[in-house]
């Protein structure tokens, strides 16, 4: 059971609730601020006072006073009119993360909600309701109004869920639950939609599946020093340490412990002077996407605490005040980076394949082959790479940098960060494939030099992995090995290089 207090969920927390399907809870403490934040909106609504988005329009029509009995209305036409979200749904993890850091936010205090609306998001959670959120049609700012208000219309009994298996209206779940649905009250509407949940979720998932195969790349590329005799001495401590970086520093140190007792690489000046900047340049280069990395876990787990609400309510100091913490820049930054980082793993995995294909740059039999000519052995699979690195270029021109004003200029500044966290999950399910490409190159080619000879952790990791891929004996339809690959990787458990070392 994850207890959610609305200041400490971690990334390992997600992780557990997405991924292991842990349960959650609230603490005691802020189920007491849930309830002192609301009693401050009921008493603004009794006593008339004007409050942005309790009993006003929004956005440029927040001058616009709405009378008091019709403060109920207005969240649910709210919820109507914002949930304009487009294209296909985002995906049932996703989605379950939206609703648990939406819930997570609500439990700060400062959004003035009945707890019956967070109980709701928990029930969702626990019970395995998704809300079908279309993925595409947020700014990023004024929070990820449109595909929230999807998740917002799904607590009023409307909209479609994902539940067992099926996409279904929300009201038949509702049905097979015994569930009734919630008439939003004042703010409750705006205080679901007002954040930036979406983009952030999406970067919680994408950073999750990001350092898994950051840990990943770093085998395999162990796996083709191997294969192509790679200079370990490109490795040594004294090199990195005298730069200073400590993720460059962790990578050379994990390359070392994996490449132990390997008979198949090579010293200085045995086989060759140098290695190619794919080799040599692994704790370089990984070690900068793990900056980034660390870069963006620091933020998502702030943002993840956020309280991005608008307006907040602060029942201590008494004060309800209109703020711009809906505004994803930090995230939107956050993803742009993570977009870049992954790339380059991508990219520099692309070239260390084509080292390993390309009959010039090695002593393999060309491409790999069984039988150069009349097979093309893995000829094809660098194409691919190839491929998926040049998209990922595109994917990763930063979404930060635009803008485009809205709401009759009132939100005249955005900041895209939902493009760019949506980008950036393409990018990293890109690299994914890239390294398993690798991975099947490496596994062949490294048969050439005798698996006896491997060290004894990509010797291990050569075991398991073949039990996906088994060894090319002649041309087959090779989508099918990229396939089991890819989903293998995903599918590995973040500890899975503990157990191989």
């Amino acid at each position: 059971m994850i207890i959610l207090t609305g200041d400490d969920l971690t990334l390992e927390d997600v992780r557990q609730v997405i991924f292991e399907n842990e349960r959650v809870d609230a603490s005691a403490e802020s189920w007491k601020r849930v309830e002192k934040s609301r009693k401050k909106v009921d008493s603004i609504v009794q006593s008339g006072q004007i409050i942005y988005g309790i009993n006003t329009g929004f956005g440029k029509l927040s001058d616009v006073k709405i009378k008091d009995r019709d403060v109920k209305e207005l969240q649910q036409n709210l919820i109507f009119s914002h949930a304009c979200g487009v294209g296909e749904p985002f995906t049932e993890t996703i989605s379950k993360t939206i609703c648990l850091l939406r819930a997570n936010a609500l439990l700060k205090g400062y959004s003035g909600v009945r707890p019956l609306i967070i109980e709701r998001l928990f029930q969702f959670i626990n019970l395995g309701i998704v809300p079908v959120i279309p993925r595409q049609g947020s700014l990023g700012a004024s929070g990820d109004l449109a595909p929230l208000s999807h998740l917002a219309l799904t607590i009023i009994g409307e909209g479609e869920v994902f539940y067992k298996g099926k996409r279904m209206a929300t009201s038949e779940a509702y049905y097979m639950e015994g569930i009734e649905p919630i008439q939003l009250e004042a703010k409750e509407g705006l205080a679901l939609i007002n954040g930036t949940q979406v983009m952030t979720a999406i970067g919680a998932i994408a950073y999750i599946e990001a350092e898994k195969l950051a840990y990943q790349s770093e085998i395999i590329a162990a796996m083709t020093i191997e294969a192509l005799e790679g200079i370990i001495e490109a490795f040594d401590e004294n090199i990195h340490r005298v730069r200073g970086y400590v993720e460059q520093i962790e990578v050379a140190k994990r390359m070392r412990r994996y490449l132990s007792g390997s008979r198949l690489i090579t010293r200085q000046g045995e086989k060759r002077v140098q290695d190619a900047y794919s080799i040599r340049c692994i704790p370089q280069v990984h070690g900068a996407s793990w900056q980034t990395l660390n870069y963006v876990k620091e933020k998502l787990e702030i943002e993840m605490n956020a309280a991005t609400d608008n307006p907040l309510i602060f029942t201590e100091a008494n004060k309800i005040i209109s703020g711009g913490n809906f505004h994803g820049q930090p995230i939107a930054f956050a993803m742009d980076f993570l977009k870049i980082a992954m790339s380059e793993l991508a990219n520099i995995s692309e070239r260390r394949t084509e080292r390993l294909v390309n009959p010039q740059l090695n002593d393999f039999p060309s491409f790999l082959s069984p039988n150069p000519g009349l097979q093309s052995g893995l000829m094809i699979l660098q194409y691919s790479a190839a491929s998926l690195v040049s998209e990922n270029k595109t994917l990763a021109h930063p979404a930060s940098v635009d803008s485009i004003p809205s709401s009759a200029n009132q939100e005249d500044h955005v900041s895209m960060g939902t493009t760019a966290a949506r980008h950036a999950y393409e990018i990293i399910q890109n690299v994914r494939t890239c390294l398993a490409i690798e991975c099947i190159c490496a596994l062949q080619a490294v048969e050439y030099r005798g698996i006896d000879n491997m060290a004894t952790v990509t010797k291990n990791f050569y075991h398991r992995a073949r039990k996906i891929v088994p060894p090319i004996e002649r041309d087959r339809i090779f989508s099918k090995d990229m396939k089991r690959m890819t989903e293998w990787l995903k599918q590995l458990p973040l500890f899975f290089l503990n157990e191989v070392g």
